[in-house]
């Protein structure tokens, strides 16, 4: 019999007993039992075993054996054999996972499993597109999908918990992390939230296929000002609760095991402290029992931000905050004895976090099978299954959005010549985006692969780059970079653009162009790529321009002066197939923007549910109102835009009634056409402008949207539900709820619709 088993025996007597002690003719539920067993467990932990189950580290295959040489490392390796490590990040492998998993339980007191983790974004093996373009597909049920299928192959390889999904929002596309994220809306943000974290999670964590998710940044690091990573967050305490909170609380309300920390400080506190954040609001007001853990360093950090003298200072602040969980700063492993001795920190502080710990690894089904996701036989079966690439390409071609389409370029005809020009044509790599957890590097099936893959015999292919983007995942000074490109491809590019009944470019960012730390000040196309556009464009106007990039862009010449555009992201390992499909009309794009384009990078930040303000306008010609004297106002591209090789003709809205009860509901519809001649797939979108409020309101905001195919010719009735819950807001006095008044419903094709209809809540 295994030292395991012989502790397991001597935890479940302990857990007979605290069992005996409860009312016998209660019946005790499979929750309470847990929480007896955690008790039972906690009873028998010392000081120092309880600080180490919130203790984190990064670790790599050497630490899976003995003879570690690196003093670092020898010191990770002895605090495992002890149980004075809780969780690690970044090993991977069924085969790892379980060595490192036998040499805790065999050689630690108590045996307790750790837990493995990794961000797992979009997609561990099999790549999906970047978030920022699922979320262009609005396809909640198919994120879910791709986000279960993430954590099968994950599970697969001996994980348990992903550091994901990022429900961050944000309106300022110079922020590099916008493409991990749903984009500036935070209802849609919120539906993606919850269907990412039910894909993740499935209906039990302890089925052996799913593991646990992770709501992350809480809160605020998508108003990092500027855009630059890492940066302060200005906001008050309405922007805060309106437009940066609901994603949490939707992930919260679906069950997410865990949240994480954000890096930046709200009203002047490090969220890794953040009282209010993390006591007051998240395990207070939400009744959040699950995990929080801080991000890398964040503890950390916190002596940076100025609020802390030091590391042993941060970590007082941050456990009695109620971060859970220390990732790599060492904090708590190095400090928390200290602090509960001298009173610092609370015994009771302390236990609950370990709880927290515990119930996961339960949850997990890691007591009763710590090798239980460690299945090397499982591992080879799961991985990048032919189902998997399949739904890779289904997501891929949702998320594609139709930009510009004059003079009917798209779809591609037959019988012509095509010029395939650009840097990312060919490429193999971008196309899997920044975060690619365990992809093959160049795997992705490249534009230029997958056109050859989708023409038929009498349509021809001729090639040239024109231009190279050498940014590689460690490059940090872009500019320098990019001013090493050279022009000498510029004529061969043209010869070829010259020659061809049609010029498809391929331009846009690198995957590394994008991802955390990778902001940009200025987010036009990079290097001389829109010089070398300018060039095609002298030679032959019949120009489909195909964006590869992991943020909105500014591009303002290209929609003045290319008749095509479409927008494709980084679309994971199927991209050049489902681009390929798009372009030749095998597949009607559907994709509607979950962010919007700006006109200039001067606009930044913006949203489509901005304020009105004291001057939206003051008519032809006028200038002391709100406005930049050298652009419009508007979007170049709006949330919710996105075009079709179909039309689709609104009706007018239809209300039910033109008053409300606030414990009644009012019934919108509106009826939609396809005039065109496909069949086509149409984003109907339902916003809400509340009149006037206690506070300031947005002009409109997303309440519903639904998604669905119309044939040609077809009428469909659209009809949206609205009680309450859709006009509620965190008021003047903090309290969430609605507030009587006069509501207009806008349904339209995307944000910028104007029609509406008002009725009165009474």
């Amino acid at each position: 019999m295994t030292r395991f088993l012989w502790r397991l025996i001597g935890i479940s007597f302990a857990f007979a007993f605290l069992l005996s002690c409860s009312n016998p003719n209660e019946k005790v539920s499979s929750q309470s039992e847990i929480d007896f067993k955690v008790d039972s467990v906690l009873s028998l932990m010392t000081l120092e075993e309880k600080i180490g189950q919130l203790n984190q580290y990064s670790v790599g295959e050497e630490m899976t054996g003995p003879g570690n040489k690196d003093k670092e490392d020898s010191i990770k390796y002895h605090q495992l054999l002890s149980g004075r490590v809780g969780s690690v990040l970044n090993l991977l492998g069924a085969e790892n996972t379980r060595k490192m998993q036998k040499l805790v339980v065999e050689n630690s007191r108590l045996g307790i499993p750790l837990l493995f983790s990794y961000d797992v974004v979009h997609g561990y093996k099999t790549i999906f597109p970047i978030p920022l373009a699922e979320s262009a597909s609005w396809n909640l049920e198919l994120m879910q999908k791709t986000a279960s299928i993430s954590a099968k192959e994950a599970a697969a390889s001996g994980l348990h918990w992903t550091f994901a999904p990022m429900v961050d929002v944000s309106r300022d596309a110079r922020w590099g992390r916008v493409m991990e994220g749903a984009g500036e809306d935070p209802y849609l943000g919120a539906e993606i939230a919850k269907a990412r974290i039910l894909g993740f999670q499935g209906d039990e964590l302890s089925d052996p296929l799913t593991i646990a998710a992770t709501a992350k940044h809480f809160a605020g690091y998508g108003f990092v000002e500027s855009g630059k990573d890492y940066n302060s967050v200005n906001v008050n305490r309405q922007i805060l609760m309106n437009q940066i909170i609901p994603p949490f609380k939707a992930a919260n309300e679906v069950g997410v095991a865990t949240f994480m920390n954000a890096f930046n400080d709200i009203d002047g506190t490090p969220a890794t402290s953040n009282n209010y954040l993390l006591r007051d609001l998240l395990k207070g007001e939400w009744k959040f029992s699950g995990v929080v853990v801080s991000d890398w360093n964040s503890i950390g950090e916190i002596v940076n931000h100025g609020t802390a003298i030091d590391l042993k200072e941060a970590s007082q602040q941050a456990i009695n905050a109620g971060t859970d969980i220390d990732m790599e700063a060492g904090a708590y492993i190095k400090h928390l004895k200290s602090l509960i001795e001298n009173g610092s920190v609370s015994e009771e502080v302390l236990n609950d976090a370990v709880r927290r710990v515990l119930k996961l690894k339960y949850d997990l089904g890691l007591f009763d099978d710590p090798y239980r996701y460690s299945d090397t036989q499982r591992e080879k079966k799961t991985l990048m299954t032919p189902e998997f690439e399949e739904t890779a390409k289904e997501i891929a071609l949702e998320s594609i959005v139709l930009l510009k389409n004059d003079q009917q370029l798209l779809p591609i005809q037959s019988a012509q010549k095509i010029a395939v020009i650009g840097p990312l044509a060919k490429d193999k790599d971008s196309p899997l985006g920044n975060w690619r957890a365990q992809a093959t590097a160049h795997s992705a099936v490249s534009l230029y692969e997958g056109l050859n893959n989708t023409i038929d015999e009498n349509t021809t292919l001729d090639y040239a780059e024109g231009v190279k983007l050498s940014i590689g995942p460690n490059s940090f000074h872009e500019k320098q970079q990019i001013e090493q490109a050279d022009r000498s491809g510029f004529e061969q590019a043209k010869s070829v653009a010259k020659n061809a009944d049609v010029v498809i470019m391929a331009l846009g960012e690198t995957a590394y162009m994008s991802g955390e730390g990778r902001s940009r000040a200025d987010i036009g196309l990079p290097g001389l790529q829109l010089e070398l556009l300018k060039e095609i464009y002298k030679v032959n106007t019949n120009i489909i321009l195909v964006l590869m990039n992991g943020r909105p862009l500014t591009l303002s010449w290209e929609a003045e002066n290319i008749p095509a555009i479409l927008e494709t992201w980084h679309l994971g390992s199927q991209a050049g197939n489902a681009i390929a499909d798009v372009l030749v009309g095998n597949y009607n794009p559907s994709g509607k923007l979950s962010m919007s384009f700006p006109r200039t990078v001067g606009q930044l930040p913006m949203s489509y549910n901005h304020k009105n303000t004291g001057r939206p306008t003051s008519g032809p010609g006028m200038v002391f109102y709100t406005h930049h004297n050298d652009v419009e106002n508007s979007p170049l591209f709006p949330f919710g835009y996105g075009l079709s090789y179909t039309d689709f003709e609104y009706g007018e809205i239809q209300l039910n009634n033109t008053s409300m009860a606030i414990d009644g509901s009012i019934t919108a519809s509106i009826e939609v056409k396809n005039v065109g001649r496909l069949a086509g797939k149409e984003i109907v979108q339902l916003y809400i402008q509340d009149v006037i409020g206690s506070t300031t309101r947005p002009i409109k905001e997303l309440k519903a949207f639904q998604k669905e195919l119309i044939e040609a010719g077809q009428t469909k009735t659209f009809t949206f539900k609205i009680t309450a819950k859709e006009l509620s807001f965190y008021r003047e006095d903090g309290s969430f709820g609605p507030e009587t008044g006069t509501f207009r419903i806008f349904i339209g094709n995307d944000s910028a619709t104007a029609s509406f209809k008002e009725f009165t809540l009474k």
